[in-house]
């Protein structure tokens, strides 16, 4: 097998970014888990290894974050190994994150909407942002055996925080795995007699069920998760409606 074969056979119909292990369950990890069921290849993208964070290690978060991938089905997930706290808009990190976007080739990506109370997420998107527009350029050089490769669109994940929807997605029947793959991560949501005191480790993954909850109820569904598209959606054209 040839290394393009190798490489289009990794290709994805969900590529979701975070800036940290866990940002990505806890905005759409229902969702996930609603189309790996259906078929649906999906990969993970962490930027950091959240080497900062108050509690637990950088080996600890990253088993976690594998075990949180298995719960959910997922087929691929990098971690880039920027620093943590350290996500600036700079041509290195535009050029990784466009290498991996030709190289599992999405046709949706989603990212941290960036409205948010955490630096990172907010500058995690606009790497991302930069990457999707790089990696569609023909002469954008990332690697030669990688050609040019345009999403169908960004789509962006709420983390912190509660915002107004421009689509929502039922994961009534995968809230379970929504809530097992946030529990996988014991380092930063289990309170310990040796955990620091945040409010990851106060209740943060019930507040995330509620949130959900709540997002449901304004679409008359028990749990939902929203998003927001920032350019126009046509309806009946496929918006994760079809088995891929």
């Amino acid at each position: 097998m040839t290394e393009s074969q190798k490489i289009n056979n990794h290709q994805l119909d969900i590529l979701a970014f975070g800036a940290h292990a866990d940002d990505v369950e806890i905005g759409m990890a229902g969702t996930i888990a609603k189309y790996t069921k259906n078929g649906w290849r999906i990969g993970i993208c962490d930027l950091t290894k959240a080497e900062l964070s108050s509690n637990g290690t950088t080996l600890l978060r990253y088993e976690e974050a594998k075990n949180a991938a298995s719960i959910l089905g997922v087929s691929i997930r990098e971690n880039l190994q920027f620093p943590d706290r350290g996500l600036f808009l700079q041509q290195e990190y535009i050029r990784k994150v466009s290498y991996v976007i030709r190289k599992y080739k999405p046709t949706y990506i989603f990212t941290p909407y960036e409205i948010d109370r955490h630096p990172d997420h907010g500058n995690c998107t606009s790497i991302v942002e930069q990457a999707v527009f790089s990696a569609g350029i023909k002469n954008y050089q990332v690697d030669e055996q990688l050609p040019a490769h345009k999403v169908s669109n960004v789509f962006y994940y709420f983390i912190n925080g509660f915002h107004k929807s421009t689509f929502m997605i039922d994961i009534s029947e995968t809230i379970i795995e929504k809530i097992h793959s946030l529990e996988a991560y014991k380092s930063q949501f289990t309170k310990t007699t040796y955990s620091v005191d945040t409010p990851l480790v106060n209740g943060y993954v019930e507040l995330v069920k509620n949130r959900e909850r709540l997002f449901g109820s304004e679409v008359g569904v028990e749990f939902a998760e929203g998003f927001i598209s920032k350019k126009p959606i046509l309806l009946g054209e496929g918006l994760l409606g079809e088995k891929r």
